[in-house]
């Protein structure tokens, strides 16, 4: 089974997106559902994916669940829930029990976007993870390089759980390689128990003047890291839109990959993201 492990959908008619603001973000504000994705999939020989959380809102966590429910192709959910909730554990459970609960797989919250660095440190975030943990999910890291060091020391703190990080942590290829990523990332990867996402990485270069080899120093950084079993392929549809097609996106990161040796390629995009989610 192919696996796109990261992509989203949305409708800004009728939720809102505040990181969405931004006026270059203009041409994807507004409806992706799963009939727009579906042909994607299909045409760029994906077999299945796995829907992110892009607000915070139970509300939002529900409708994937649905749709999940209705979509065969959608696999897997990150949701989001309030980590800092003492009453996180009912939350999931109920979750869990909707129609499309089973496919619950991981919780995500946009770290980054927290004023406070060490936000994944707070004592009632660190309790939230408990209970995600107790019912053998997986939690998303969004973070960049800022937030790293909270990252590492929670990956330690929690040795037997499953964490992914998202988007590599947003390297900064657009400025150039940073030094203080490389070595964040070689450090969160000495934690046996990250995947690390191969995604969102077009978007983070400049969006009119990107190519695969472009991205070929950071996606072989991170793979030097985290090695052939922990690379997840994540397109990061529709937010990937920005900088290219979808297909161009997939061509770009699976040509990348290919250079690093076939079995690099073939478990990015599909047995690493089944481990990690704990897929059935």
């Amino acid at each position: 089974m192919v696996i796109d492990a990261h992509q989203h959908f949305w409708d800004p008619a009728r939720a809102d997106y505040p990181w969405m603001d931004a006026a270059e973000l203009t041409p994807i504000r507004r409806a992706f559902g799963p009939a727009d994705l579906e042909p994607l999939l299909k045409a760029n020989g994906i077999d299945a994916s796995i829907v992110v959380q892009c607000r915070s809102a139970l509300a939002e966590t529900e409708g994937f669940l649905r749709i999940a429910h209705a979509t065969p192709s959608v696999i897997g959910v990150v949701g989001w829930a309030d980590l800092t909730d003492a009453a996180l554990g009912d939350t999931l459970d109920r979750l869990r029990a909707l129609p499309g609960g089973a496919r619950l797989v991981g919780i995500r919250h946009q770290v980054h976007d927290e004023a406070d660095p060490d936000w994944l440190l707070r004592a009632d975030v660190q309790r939230g993870l408990t209970a995600v943990f107790a019912r053998d999910l997986a939690y998303d890291f969004l973070v960049r390089t800022r937030e790293l060091p909270a990252a590492i020391a929670t990956a330690k703190a929690f040795p037997q759980a499953h964490f992914v990080l998202d988007h590599a942590a947003k390297p900064p290829i657009a400025d150039g390689n940073s030094a203080e990523w490389s070595d964040r990332i070689a450090s969160l990867a000495g934690c046996g128990n990250v995947w690390c996402k191969v995604s969102g990485l077009a978007t983070e270069a400049k969006w009119d003047d990107w190519d695969a080899e472009r991205l070929f120093p950071f996606v072989q950084h991170v793979a030097h890291c985290f090695g052939e079993d922990r690379l997840i392929f994540g397109s990061d549809w529709p937010v990937c839109l920005l900088a290219g097609s979808y297909g161009e996106i997939k061509s770009a990161l699976e040509a990348c990959l290919a250079k690093l040796g076939a079995s690099v390629r073939e478990k990015a995009f599909g047995a690493n993201a089944k481990a990690a989610y704990r897929l059935r």
